[in-house]
């Protein structure tokens, strides 16, 4: 039986405070299976140009994602974000079309080795809602087994709160990172 959830992310970070994201999930499976894949989407009140750009460049990605990002906008080009202590998290382009979809082979953290080496798809799509924009993630490609239960989780909650703070960003502006991780979190560039 297919049932809406609805994760209302509450402080899911020191820098964002509130926004809901939506997922579907497959209620029979979730304690043995993942799900055949997940479904988040948020409204960011921006136009969509800007969206796209604060999505697909390293200057944009850096203010909300992380303090260094890289994004190479091409077919196998990688959009990762390196989060201060070291861990990374992102994929590899497969594709996309400007302003309307990004799809990444996504990598999972590196605690579900399995996973992050067989990799999911991510398929961010935009859609333009007056002076708002849509934007959807689509993650599917998952297996069964004990790993891929646990990261599927894990990335419905991380992936609910990369949302979020998408959403923050253009709510609250960019994100200063020596506020928030001191003066070393500084971009890299």
């Amino acid at each position: 039986m297919k049932i809406l959830l609805i994760c209302t992310v509450l402080a899911v970070s020191p820098f964002v405070s509130a926004q809901t994201a939506v997922t579907q999930i497959d209620a029979a499976t979730v304690q043995h299976e993942p799900p055949q894949q997940f479904v988040i989407e948020v409204e960011v009140p921006a136009p969509i140009g800007e969206v796209w750009r604060v999505f697909t460049t390293s200057d944009g990605l850096s203010t909300w994602l992380t303090p260094n990002a890289t994004v190479d906008l091409r077919r196998g080009g990688e959009w990762t974000a390196r989060f201060p202590g070291g861990s990374t998290g992102g994929g590899t382009i497969v594709s996309y079309v400007p302003e309307r979809e990004i799809v990444l082979s996504a990598m999972a953290p590196t605690q579900f080795p399995h996973v992050r080496a067989e990799r999911t798809r991510a398929v961010f799509q935009f859609e333009p809602r007056g002076n708002s924009t849509v934007v959807r993630l689509t993650q599917s490609g998952w297996k069964s087994g004990t790993e891929w239960t646990s990261a599927y989780g894990y990335l419905v909650a991380g992936n609910a709160q990369l949302m979020a703070t998408l959403h923050a960003r253009f709510v609250s502006g960019p994100i200063d990172w020596k506020k928030v991780f001191g003066e070393s979190a500084a971009p890299s560039k």
